[in-house]
């Protein structure tokens, strides 16, 4: 089977997925294996590793996002493709619905607008005066309009202007948060993205030098150094996504089975680059947090 992850490799969603196949009897070497893929964050490459994927003919393929996930089923409308993090597969046109899918394609997702907007929340309520917030997103990632439309719905309700940034590449990023300071942001929400993700290191430094509190959909980028986290449990996912495969492979149609949405989403935040930026974090916030780094 095919594993692609659009970013650098990195063990945690590997080893989560080859544990979650363990727990359903599958090991690696012996009744499975896994043929894995990675784009180091360049979309250029997804056509060709799918297509040598396909050329393989897998039994099924694992997706780590909506970019990647396009790519595949653009490849293939035979090959089973299992989508993990991908942001509202029916609003980016993936599935027919998220109940009967209805095609190749089935997995675990989120609603993103619905997240954009709840992340939205959170920042102003640890920012209360922040009036304008930058919401930073690759315009070249068919999710982005998704959360932008999510953030524009919620800043209505909470009175606050939201900036629009588009990055495509990293050598835009310097310009970004120029332009954020330009504009005076109070704040920043950062969509979710394979080329921020690679790119997280620079990001929490420049959000750092710009003293801007920011708001990051995956846990990596608090540990890095950013101030909080609001989004989707990784590693649970991709163990997730282990079941699906199971499935599969005893024979079911991934056009009925239905699209799992996360239960569960997990907040954490990061004292030290708060205390640094001068804020202090309500305690309405820090007890629902899944995890405080202080």
């Amino acid at each position: 089977m095919g594993f692609l992850v659009h970013r650098s490799p990195e063990a945690s969603r590997i080893e989560s997925f080859r544990e979650g196949l363990r727990a359903l009897g599958y090991v690696e070497g012996q009744n499975l294996a896994i043929e894995q893929r990675y784009t180091e964050g360049v979309a250029d490459r997804l056509p060709g590793l799918v297509a040598d994927l396909v050329h393989r003919k897998m039994d099924a393929i694992v997706v780590d996002g909506t970019v990647a996930a396009m790519a595949a089923r653009a490849a293939t409308a035979t090959i089973p493709i299992v989508l993990v993090l991908a942001s509202d597969p029916v609003g980016t046109g993936l599935v027919a619905s998220l109940a009967r899918p209805g095609g190749n394609v089935t997995g675990l997702a989120t609603l993103y607008t619905e997240l954009t907007g709840k992340q939205l929340q959170i920042l102003k309520e640890a920012v209360p005066n922040a009036s304008r917030v930058a919401v930073l997103g690759n315009p070249e990632n068919p999710a982005t309009a998704l959360g932008l439309r999510g953030a524009h719905a919620a800043a209505m309700a909470l009175a606050i202007e939201v900036q629009a940034v588009e990055v495509g590449r990293p050598s835009e990023l310097e310009g970004a948060f120029s332009t954020m300071a330009r504009d005076r942001a109070g704040a920043l929400l950062t969509l979710a993205d394979p080329l921020f993700v690679n790119q997280r290191a620079q990001i929490v430094r420049l959000a750092a030098k710009s003293r801007l509190p920011a708001i990051f959909s995956l846990r990596d980028f608090v540990e890095d150094g950013g101030l909080i986290s609001y989004g989707l449990n990784v590693p649970d996912q991709f163990r997730r996504a282990a079941t699906y495969v199971d499935k599969i492979l005893k024979g079911a149609n991934p056009a009925d089975l239905p699209i799992e949405q996360p239960t569960k989403l997990e907040l954490v935040i990061n004292l030290k680059t708060a205390k640094v930026l001068g804020l202090t974090i309500p305690q309405s916030i820090l007890l629902r947090a899944d995890e405080v780094i202080r």
